[in-house]
């Protein structure tokens, strides 16, 4: 098991095919994603990594966080988040994660926070059909009509389809495909659409119910940690 990634949204386009076929993407910009700390069994009682991405006043970071963020020996993050992965795939801290770590072709499931929609009525939440045009309805055509039963059992079953809050929930959107990768630029182009807004961050993940792609690098692909200048006294 490989680590994900943590990327931000930053819209759909098209690209087309070398036979002329269009194909939608959204674009996924990984913004100086590193390695800030390992979690390991011995410790923690589970692997995983802790992956930051972004960048944050120093301002507005608490103390505590200053001092995670200086044993990484990485600048203050805006987003922060943890992978599991198997021991064999644990990354060095203070690696900067590349948009190589996945290939074209493979196969990628995407989490994030769908857009907010407020409160809706159970036509646009749920996709009631509405009550009928004439015959007697009048004023409560978009309404869901009866919720419940006689007075046995005399209440509303908690989980009933009914109006209220829509949207900003957590999905994953699984088996989307790689289309192509820039690594220049840190962008990650995935067929079709991914939960969210334009800016929302996603965590990208290997595809849980398709194999690993064959190419794809392991534990991952990311630049070492550059170690810092040492000055001689003088």
């Amino acid at each position: 098991m490989r680590s994900g990634v943590l990327a931000q949204k930053v819209g759909m386009t098209r690209i087309f095919t070398e036979s002329g076929e269009h194909v939608p993407v959204t674009v996924l910009k990984l913004d100086k994603l590193q390695v800030l700390s390992q979690r390991t069994v011995e410790k923690n009682g589970y692997t995983a990594v802790q992956l930051g991405a972004g960048v944050r006043k120093v301002s507005r970071v608490s103390k505590a966080e200053r001092q995670n963020f200086a044993i990484a020996e990485a600048e203050p993050k805006r987003k922060v988040v943890e992978f599991r992965v198997s021991p064999e795939n644990l990354i060095e801290v203070g690696a900067e994660i590349t948009a190589n770590h996945f290939v074209e072709g493979q196969f990628v499931d995407v989490s994030g926070v769908t857009q907010g929609k407020g409160f809706q009525g159970a036509m646009k939440r749920w996709n009631f059909s509405g009550l009928r045009a004439t015959h007697g309805v009048s004023v409560s055509h978009r309404s869901h009509g009866s919720t419940g039963q006689r007075q046995d059992p005399g209440k509303v079953f908690k989980g009933k389809k009914m109006a209220g809050h829509m949207g900003d929930d957590n999905v994953t959107t699984q088996n989307l495909v790689v289309v192509k990768t820039d690594v220049a630029r840190g962008l990650i182009m995935v067929r079709g659409a991914v939960p969210g807004s334009k800016g929302n961050w996603v965590m990208v993940r290997d595809a849980i119910k398709k194999p690993l792609h064959k190419d794809a690098p392991k534990p991952a692909a990311f630049k070492p940690k550059v170690a810092a200048a040492h000055k001689e006294p003088a």
